[in-house]
């Protein structure tokens, strides 16, 4: 079932961990079908240079498992935020270095460099969703609501996670919350401790494709 979905999963785990966002069997990866609304997720504890297609589970939308092995302790989570984004196809969560060290300081890091527009940010602002014991439905619940708003989040004393229509975007955008991360650090750090200048919500709504460019 869902074979071509279960091998984006293994492959996205894979590259996450293999780059140091998720380490020492971390984090988890899902895929959504779009038609059967079926979830593909990383199952628990398994070591990602170990894990196979069969291995991987496969839940229906009220997280029943229907194959493979014990899912992911996130899956709560994973299913609770496509409820939430009928537009999200792929989910991945990470343990990654940096991005942990301000979920953990409950910091939100805010949009420093114009990149950050197009990511669906609420307030201009990657934000830190509130805590809830891991695998828990509080936990569900809290990071559902915050990602109604934003592609990309920290997760209070956990972690970080990032949405995408496909399983490379939103292993990009994982990636690239620990990028921005290390930016931060070192600004702050490079600053003495203070803020850069940040942009808006305003800022990034003014902003438009320049009409110079545009196929005529």
């Amino acid at each position: 079932m869902l074979e071509n979905l279960k091998e984006q999963v293994v492959a996205t785990a894979l590259k996450a961990q293999r780059s140091g966002l998720c380490k020492h069997k971390s984090g988890n990866v899902s895929v959504r079908d779009p038609e059967t609304g079926y979830v593909c997720v990383t199952p628990s504890g398994v070591d990602r240079e170990e894990l196979t297609a069969d291995m991987v589970c496969v839940l229906d939308t009220d997280g029943k498992v229907l194959e493979g092995m014990k899912p992911s302790s996130e899956s709560l989570m994973h299913l609770a935020c496509y409820r939430e984004r009928p537009d999200v196809f792929a989910i991945v969560h990470t343990h990654s270095p940096m991005a942990c060290v301000f979920a953990c300081l409950n910091r939100p890091i805010p949009a420093f460099i114009f990149e950050l527009f197009g990511f669906n940010l609420d307030k201009a602002t990657i934000p830190v969703a509130p805590y809830g014991l891991p695998g828990t439905t509080q936990l569900a619940e809290n990071v559902a609501e915050t990602m109604k708003r934003t592609d990309l989040a920290l997760m209070e004393r956990h972690g970080a996670i990032a949405l995408g229509k496909t399983p490379a975007e939103a292993f990009d955008n994982a990636d690239y919350i620990e990028e921005l991360s290390n930016i931060y650090y070192h600004i702050l750090t490079l600053n003495g401790g203070k803020d850069t200048k940040v942009f808006t919500e305003e800022d990034f709504k003014a902003w438009k494709y320049p009409d110079q460019l545009s196929k005529k």
